[in-house]
C-alpha cells in the first residue's frame, strides 16, 4: 500500500522526500514501485520499495521496514552497491555515479538512541570534519524516537505511520486520503492481497528452511521441528528430506 500510494501520487512522494531530506527535490524522471534489480543470474537480487531519480542527478530509495528482524546497516551497504551497479555501465567513469539517498522508515528505534531521525554519511575517523564526499547518504526514520530532534510535521508523519492519527499536517492528511482511496480501489485491493499472499508464502518458506537447517545442525530433533510447524513428525521428516536436508538424529 505504501508503494502504491507514493508511486501513484508523485506530488505526495515529492513532498514526503523534501520533508525527510530537508531540501528541495528536483522533478522526477523516474518513479517506480517494487523496482527489481538483479545484476547476475546467481546473485542476490533486491526489490526497492519506492525508487526515484530526479532531474538534479539524484537517486532516492524509500523503504518501509515493518519489523526489526534484519541487519539494517549491512542491508543498506548491499542496497547502496546495487544502486551504484545499476547506475553505471561497463567502462563508464566513476563521476557518473549519482548522489543517492537510502531512506528506511521504521516503527521501531533502529539504533536505540531515542532519535526520530538518524542520518549517516562517510567521514574520516582521524579528522571528523573531513567528509569522504562519495555522495551516499543513509537516513533512518524511527517512530519510537523520544527526543525533540525533528519538526512537528515529521513527528505527525511518523505517528500516522504507526497509529493512523493524522494530526494537523496537510501532507499527512493527504496521504491518509490517498491510502483510503487505494483501499477502495478494487483492482489495487486485489493486487495488494495477491502480494500479501505471496509475502506470507515467502515468509513461511523461509521459516521452514530455518527449522530444517536447525534440525540438520542438531539444534533440536525432528519431533521439536514438527511441533514448530504444527504437523506430524512423519510429515515433517518427509518434507525435510524432500527439501534436500539431512536428518542426523530423530530426537
Amino acid at each position: 500500500m505504501f508503494c502504491k500510494v507514493l508511486t501513484n501520487n508523485p506530488q505526495l512522494c515529492h513532498e514526503l522526500l523534501e520533508l525527510i531530506i530537508g531540501k528541495k527535490v528536483g522533478k522526477f524522471l523516474t518513479l517506480d514501485k517494487q523496482k527489481p534489480i538483479e545484476i547476475t543470474a546467481d546473485g542476490k537480487g533486491i526489490r526497492f520499495d519506492v525508487y526515484s531519480e530526479d532531474d538534479q542527478n539524484v537517486v532516492y530509495d524509500c523503504e518501509m521496514q515493518a519489523a526489526d528482524n534484519t541487519n539494517l546497516p549491512k542491508r543498506t551497504r548491499y542496497y547502496q552497491g546495487m544502486v551504484d551497479l545499476n547506475l553505471i555501465e561497463r567502462g563508464a567513469d566513476y563521476s557518473e555515479l549519482k548522489k543517492s539517498y537510502l531512506i528506511f522508515i521504521c516503527p521501531f528505534d533502529a539504533f536505540g538512541q531515542g532519535l526520530h531521525k538518524y542520518t549517516f554519511k562517510n567521514y574520516c575517523e582521524e579528522l571528523l570534519k573531513l567528509a569522504l564526499g562519495d555522495e551516499s547518504i543513509k537516513i533512518f526514520l524511527c517512530a519510537e524516537g523520544n527526543t525533540d530532534d525533528v519538526s512537528l510535521e515529521m513527528r505527525e508523519f511518523l505517528n500516522w505511520m504507526t497509529s493512523g492519527q493524522t494530526g494537523s499536517s496537510n501532507l499527512v492528511k493527504n496521504l491518509e486520503r490517498a491510502v483510503q482511496k487505494a483501499r477502495n480501489h478494487e483492482e489495487w485491493r486485489t493486487e495488494y492481497m495477491t502480494l500479501l499472499m505471496r509475502d506470507n508464502k515467502m515468509r513461511e518458506e523461509g521459516r521452514e528452511k530455518e527449522i530444517f537447517l536447525s534440525v540438520q545442525e542438531g539444534d533440536y530433533g525432528t519431533k521439536r521441528g514438527a511441533e514448530k510447524m504444527g504437523i506430524t513428525e512423519k510429515e515433517f521428516v518427509k518434507r525435510m528430506e524432500a527439501a534436500g536436508y539431512k536428518i542426523t538424529e530423530k530426537i
